[in-house]
């Protein structure tokens, strides 16, 4: 490629990382938010507190059942419609769990919870989209910059659940109408994205990999499978935090700071992940991400006074960024461009699925594994281990494969 063929290419996709930035920012905000409050909203409306991270549950769920038809979706009609859809979803279930909370209805306030997996869904290709018209060069800082954008999400977010958690009769309900607004926002935000849609293959285009080939490729493989360990864990814990912070005896603004610092740290270090990426590689960015996801349980381990809650969750966000910018980008790199929607679908379901059990888990560890909130916090903390054991063992594999040195 050219030095001219590179900067016209890099001027479309600075563009549409800058309306993806936006977009990060202003829908992105919604899921601090939600997950903020959708483990306190389902505790207070569960019959059984077990089950208070089953809304949270149900958004995660409707992620990983939505990624490949929201990926064919994609392939076939283009980014925008996708990102429309996604948006569409997160109107519908935010106006469904406002009317589960009025109504003070447990299953209705799922209902809208499983529709807002549509948007987290349409969310979770923000990163691939930032690729899509980038060179190879600007890749991974594209898809960091997009991540970025979760900064403002991440002092927006919080911030409107102070404001709006306790502003009407119901508890939370003037959270979920802020969201509306964040969604119908967001629409407007796509109009401006310029990301030609995929042409239709002909009869004689190559067709790429099947989904079993390209999960037998080791560095799709192991980037899946660091991607999963890295959300799922970083879920896993951020779905407890605000039933711990409340049940060691904070309160809910307390919580929402946590969030706010944990989510800051999940998108401040985009400024530079992919810098670090192209200079150092990114096995050994993932590497680092999966070091300081165990130092983000070790933390959590040690007490739970606030400066604990702190520490653990902004690691925890560090972590993440590291261990899933890498394994994106890892897979980024990894395919051809006829396998794209095919294995971005592929990606998500599998990595959303291990999510969905983490955020299951999560309630439950916290909730029934213990006579306290301390000790369910333990218990948060210390079914970390195995997952990253996993990952690391899968990284190391592939670091020390001849054929990958």
């Amino acid at each position: 490629m050219t030095y001219i063929q590179e900067t016209a290419t890099d001027s479309r996709a600075r563009r549409n990382v800058t309306v993806l930035v936006l977009a990060q920012a202003v829908l992105g905000a919604q899921m601090p938010m939600i997950f903020t409050i959708g483990g306190l909203a389902g505790q207070s409306l569960a019959a059984n507190a077990c089950w208070a991270t089953l809304p949270i549950s149900m958004i995660v769920l409707a992620s990983m059942l939505s990624a490949t038809p929201m990926a064919a979706l994609m392939q076939r009609f283009g980014r925008r419609a996708g990102f429309f859809v996604g948006a569409t979803g997160g109107v519908l279930g935010a106006v469904i769990g406002a009317y589960g909370l009025y109504l003070a209805n447990f299953h209705v306030f799922l209902a809208g919870s499983f529709l807002t997996g549509i948007y987290m869904s349409a969310h979770g290709f923000y990163r691939f989209a930032a690729a899509d018209t980038a060179s190879e060069a600007f890749r991974p800082k594209a898809i960091s910059y997009v991540l970025a954008g979760g900064l403002a999400a991440a002092i927006i977010g919080p911030q409107l659940v102070k404001a709006t958690s306790q502003a009407m009769v119901v508890p939370f309900l003037g959270t979920y109408l802020a969201v509306i607004a964040l969604n119908l926002l967001g629409m407007v935000l796509f109009l401006f994205l310029d990301i030609p849609t995929p042409p239709a293959p002909s009869a004689d285009a190559p067709r790429g990999r099947t989904r079993l080939e390209l999960l037998r490729t080791p560095r799709i493989a192991v980037a899946i499978i660091c991607a999963l360990v890295s959300y799922a864990l970083m879920n896993l814990v951020m779905t407890s935090t605000p039933l711990a912070v409340v049940g060691c005896g904070f309160d809910t603004g307390d919580a929402a700071d946590v969030v706010t610092a944990h989510v800051l740290a999940m998108y401040a270090p985009s400024f530079f992940t992919g810098h670090l990426i192209a200079r150092f590689g990114t096995e050994r960015i993932m590497g680092i991400g999966l070091a300081i996801l165990a130092g983000a349980g070790l933390v959590g381990l040690s007490g739970v006074a606030l400066e604990h809650f702190f520490v653990a969750l902004v690691l925890l966000g560090i972590g993440w960024n590291f261990g899933f910018i890498g394994a994106t980008t890892m897979l980024a790199s990894s395919h051809a461009p006829e396998e794209r929607g095919r294995i971005q679908g592929l990606n998500d379901l599998i990595v959303f699925g291990g999510v969905t059990l983490a955020s299951l888990s999560s309630g439950g560890l916290m909730n029934c594994s213990g006579g306290t909130a301390q000790e369910g916090w333990a218990a948060v903390n210390l079914a970390m281990i195995p997952l990253l054991v996993l990952a690391g063992g899968a990284l190391i594999w592939l670091v020390m494969r001849p054929d990958e040195a």
